[in-house]
């Protein structure tokens, strides 16, 4: 399952980001560290196209696409040399597929700011400075160990030693290592090989009060340096309409200047940061949605619904949703002529309504 990591600062919202996503109840409270053990839970967002599929096929159950949620401890600066637990939190960020990096856009005095000002900019710095410096200290250590084999002789190693050298001058230089410029499948695998946490896929989540033309210009310019992914939500005005149907809701965050169904959006965008595509299926007991790596093979989902499903493949029925929608059901789209059939290489589609026909 893939895994979101929540960090950010002290009191930027994280745990209320948290709450709001998975609809849990976690502290979260008006002081830093008041999360030291990261809280796990599941962002789940409707998929329509399932409970379609599950109404025509007669399916008992509807499981709708989910991600893992895990909520970090506030990194403070000096973190990569152990200030405020920091050592430990880090840690938790090496484990999580994408960063979710909340920043505070917003005023309060009932909750203190870990500088004293609102600065999205600073504040963004200083957690990327140290995720950084932390990335630093992983490329030396390897460094170290490669360069007593290169001396040796071995060419792999020698070439190894150049890559981190050079990756070891981009990161000193303030910059990501997302952005370091890959040549070849060697060195990718050399950098995928170091759990690099600037190597991580990055949203920003711009924790705001209410969406004035300031607050969005300081948004905008804050993000235009960045490039990177990013939503812009009103947290504590979000776990308030939870309660609310959702048009009622809708109409508060017009207020806002806040519209839209937020959980969905903050998924999509975690979907398009791993390069994800979700297929449907349906039998009697479930209609699901899963979601898988863009690129993956029909074979390759098999194994994700079931290993049984893997190990005795035989092949797969295909139909894209919006043409399924045409006939209403499997059994229709079958008997005109419109269901595919696809051998193990297959390269699953967004969308995709598959049958997996397999021995026992």
């Amino acid at each position: 399952m893939e895994r979101v990591g929540i960090v950010g600062l002290p009191n930027a919202g994280k745990s209320s980001l948290f709450n709001f996503l998975t609809d849990n109840n976690v502290p979260a409270e008006s002081f830093p560290f008041c999360t030291i053990e990261p809280n796990v839970g599941i962002l789940g967002v409707r998929d329509e196209r399932v409970e379609i599929l599950a109404r025509n096929e007669g399916s008992r159950k509807v499981v709708h696409p989910f991600v893992e949620i895990v909520d970090i401890a506030g990194l403070v600066k000096g973190a990569s040399k152990g200030e405020g637990l920091g050592n430990q939190f880090l840690d938790h960020i090496s484990k999580v597929d994408v960063i979710a990096h909340v920043v505070r856009v917003f005023e309060s005095k009932m909750v203190s700011h870990p500088y004293q000002s609102v600065d999205p900019k600073r504040d963004i710095e200083i957690v990327e400075t140290e995720l950084i410096l932390k990335d630093l200290e992983t490329v030396q250590k390897r460094l170290e160990k490669r360069v007593k084999i290169a001396r040796a002789g071995d060419r792999d190693a020698r070439r190894e030693v150049k890559l981190l050298q050079a990756l070891q001058e981009f990161l000193s230089q303030g910059k990501r290592a997302s952005r370091f410029p890959r040549r070849d499948e060697f060195e990718e695998n050399v950098i995928r090989s170091l759990f690099l946490l600037t190597d991580k896929p990055q949203i920003f989540v711009f924790n705001v009060d209410e969406l004035s033309d300031e607050r969005k210009k300081l948004i905008e310019s804050t993000i235009e340096e960045k490039g990177e992914e990013y939503i812009i939500i009103n947290v504590k005005l979000e776990e308030e309409l939870k309660a609310l149907p959702e048009d009622e809701a809708e109409l508060f965050r017009a207020e806002y200047n806040l519209s839209g169904d937020k959980k969905k959006e903050f998924f999509e965008k975690v979907l398009r940061l791993l390069d994800l595509v979700r297929f449907l299926t349906a039998t009697q007991n479930e209609a699901r949605s899963w979601t898988m790596k863009k690129g993956s093979t029909a074979y390759e989902a098999a194994g994700l619904i079931h290993t049984d499903m893997q190990r005795g493949f035989i092949k797969v029925e295909v139909i894209p949703f919006e043409r399924y929608l045409e006939y209403g059901s499997l059994k229709k789209a079958r008997e005109a002529g419109a269901v595919e059939t696809h051998g193990k290489d297959y390269i699953v589609r967004e969308g995709d309504v598959i049958h997996f026909l397999f021995r026992a």
